[in-house]
């Protein structure tokens, strides 16, 4: 996994920036009733969403959460007073705090199931009778876009998923949490090139590939082989999906 304090500085920038953000930022907001009350923002990261769910809903108290303490510092310059740093696991807030809360690509971040089933059942629990909770899920098949890139990377070895839809809605439904609502968002900025995938495989963006491993080499040289080096190919489609806490 990256370490999300030395990426913090550059991490906007290599995902796609501001337009990426406001995507998201417009996927999200269509699936949170538009009336006054507290959002949270758990793995809220440099905070370029949280803004701009901020500014969209000025009658929502908007609060962020990051465990990284880098990702944390820049959220906190976007929004001040209204960042903290906390483990999606862990939430440091009373039971039904919170009228909506959101977990954009987190989920597939987490090691295994149980860590994804821990941090839904936080953001349940913090969630009052009546409230939604919204986060992306299947973010790695989401990079597939069937180009001559995903061609040659098809047999790398990758880690098993732990946001697809159906697992995401089956932890969900364990918290008692019902799907109310889905949506899509193009990942801007975010379609990769041929040069561009080679400096990511050199840097360990792929998790199972590190730089020294021989199949690095191997897919380097395939995708060097490529035509269009510098041409971005599609850019990805993000998926979300909300579930409601039933009224109590």
């Amino acid at each position: 996994m990256l370490d999300y304090d030395e990426e913090a500085d550059g991490y906007d920038l290599s995902r796609g920036g501001e337009a990426r953000a406001e995507a998201a930022a417009r996927a999200v907001l269509g699936l949170i009733p538009d009336r006054p009350g507290r959002l949270l923002d758990a793995a809220c990261g440099t905070g370029i969403v949280t803004r701009r769910l901020a500014a969209a809903r000025p009658a929502l108290r908007v609060t962020g959460a990051d465990l990284a303490v880098g990702m944390a510092r820049r959220a906190a310059a976007r929004l001040p007073g209204a960042i903290l740093r906390a483990d999606g696991r862990r939430l440091p807030f009373a039971d039904a705090t919170f009228d909506a809360v959101t977990s954009i690509w987190l989920l597939h971040l987490l090691s295994d199931a149980a860590e994804v089933r821990a941090v839904i059942a936080e953001c349940a629990r913090v969630l009052r009778p009546g409230g939604v909770y919204v986060t992306t899920v299947d973010k790695a098949a989401a990079h597939d876009v069937g180009s001559d890139i995903d061609a040659v990377l098809a047999p790398r070895p990758r880690r098993p998923a732990q946001d697809t839809a159906d697992d995401v809605t089956a932890h969900a439904a364990r918290q008692g949490l019902t799907p109310c609502g889905q949506a899509t968002f193009p990942g801007v900025g975010q379609g990769r090139s041929p040069r561009v995938t080679i400096a990511d495989l050199g840097r360990g963006w792929f998790t199972l590939l590190q730089p020294g491993d021989p199949r690095t080499g191997e897919f380097t040289e395939g995708l060097a082989r490529l035509p269009d080096q510098d041409r971005r190919r599609p850019d990805p489609v993000f998926r979300v999906r909300a579930f409601r806490k039933p009224d109590a």
